[in-house]
């Protein structure tokens, strides 16, 4: 039976993106949204410096204390933007995960839920090829 890892693949790539790219960081923590001043920053925000004209999107990451591995992702649903939104959090410890997600939850129009990665293989994307 050949087994098919696409959990790893994903994160693998994720990895690849990230290494291969700059983080510049625009909002370090502790400081405000501009349009929500009373929202602060609970980790280093920013985004990933990709080199390519036709890239209308920035890949936005937040950076906590931990070693500089991404190793959970957060999706935001937003109605104000009318958009869903895949956000890298890089090096963040659980208590950093939890600020992010009350962070992004704060308000009623832009909802987020927390992806972690792990090492489990799941059992739909294993073949008998």
């Amino acid at each position: 039976m050949k087994e098919l890892e696409n959990q790893a693949y994903f994160w693998q790539k994720l990895d690849t993106l990230y290494l291969s790219s700059d983080l510049v960081i625009t909002n370090p923590k502790g400081t405000s949204v501009a349009e929500f001043p009373e929202l602060i920053y609970p980790c280093d925000f920013g985004h990933l410096k990709i080199l390519r004209a036709d890239r209308e999107k920035e890949i936005v990451c937040f950076r906590g204390s931990l070693a500089e591995e991404i190793n959970q992702i957060v999706v935001c649903a937003n109605i104000i933007d009318k958009s869903i939104e895949v956000k890298l959090l890089v090096g963040c410890n659980l208590e950093e995960q939890d600020a992010i997600l009350r962070f992004l939850n704060s308000l009623d129009l832009q909802k987020a839920i927390l992806v972690r990665r792990s090492d489990e293989t799941p059992s739909w994307s294993m073949s008998e090829e």
